[in-house]
């Protein structure tokens, strides 16, 4: 048996990528994602994990993820225990990720003020393009 775990969702936040005093990258995320069924109310609920990223994954998901992207995360749980002060045990289940997929295409991305201005330059330059015909052959450099 395998310990093995594939969801698709969204960020909930940015993410967080620091190093180990070893200089280990390790970004830390959590993704929402929604049931394929809805409650009794007829509403779709909505599941939140807690994902860890480790090493070049890590400096991937820390340098192109933001909220809201969606992602699909494989890897596998894993779970932790804690005492907090009054002495009640409390466990928590993380996804440790072995594979980040990027789903969110560039296209949709919120676009940045440079991004903009490059594409209204591109689409002015096709406008101001000479046709064919305008063309002189011994300009050509083939």
């Amino acid at each position: 048996m395998a310990n093995k775990v594939f969801l698709i969702g969204n960020l909930c936040k940015n993410p967080e990528l620091t190093e180990t005093p070893n200089g280990v990258a390790v970004c830390k995320f959590s993704i929402a994602v929604n049931r394929d069924y809805a409650n009794a109310n007829g509403e779709k609920e909505t599941d939140f994990f807690n994902i860890t990223a480790w090493r070049k994954t890590a400096e991937n998901c820390g340098k192109y993820l933001k909220k809201g992207h969606k992602v699909a995360v494989f890897g596998a749980l894993q779970n932790r225990t804690y005492d907090d002060k009054e002495g009640v045990k409390h466990t928590i289940t993380d996804i440790v990720a072995n594979e980040v997929e990027f789903l969110t295409p560039k296209q949709q991305e919120e676009p940045d003020t440079q991004t903009s201005v490059r594409y209204r330059q591109q689409e002015m330059d096709v406008a101001q393009r000479p046709s064919l015909t305008e063309i002189d052959d011994s300009e050509l450099p083939f």
